[in-house]
């Protein structure tokens, strides 16, 4: 359902949460060391969220990305909002432009439902509350090798 750009993104900012945790401002190349992901596309992605201000960044030495105390818990719509926008939580699930309730396609009262239960879950789930279920070893972040 989403982008390979919001699911990096994603990762991201939960890999910098971790590593802000530890004492630590990663630089590109941890972050997409630590997500897996090729370092020129997670650089893309880190201006993204940084030129968004859901993200900071610091040059130099004792630099890298990191959040602030005074930053609210960014939420996964916030990311995807602004990685590719809130349409795909309006896109038809069968790909026609004009699909409604009274326009329905083949999919649409199906996909409806999934569509809506997705967005409920990431206007809920914080890049904190995933963050924290990796610390404590409730989830994974990359691949176990």
């Amino acid at each position: 359902m989403l982008s390979k750009s919001s699911e990096y993104a994603i990762r991201a900012m939960v890999s910098v949460q971790l590593q802000n945790w530890e004492h630590k401002r990663p630089g590109v190349a941890d972050v997409a060391n630590h997500i897996e992901a090729p370092v020129a596309f997670t650089a893309k992605i880190l201006q993204t969220l940084t030129k968004s201000k859901l993200l900071h960044s610091a040059k130099g030495r004792g630099g890298g990305f990191f959040f602030s105390e005074e930053d609210e818990d960014v939420t996964l719509f916030q990311i995807v909002k602004v990685v590719e926008g809130v349409g795909i939580f309006r896109r038809c699930g069968f790909g026609m432009k004009n699909c409604s309730d009274e326009n329905p396609c083949p999919l649409h009262h199906q996909y409806k439902v999934v569509r809506d239960g997705f967005e409920k879950i990431v206007k809920n789930a914080t890049v904190r509350t995933l963050a924290a279920k990796i610390r404590d070893g409730e989830a994974v972040l990359n691949s176990v090798v």
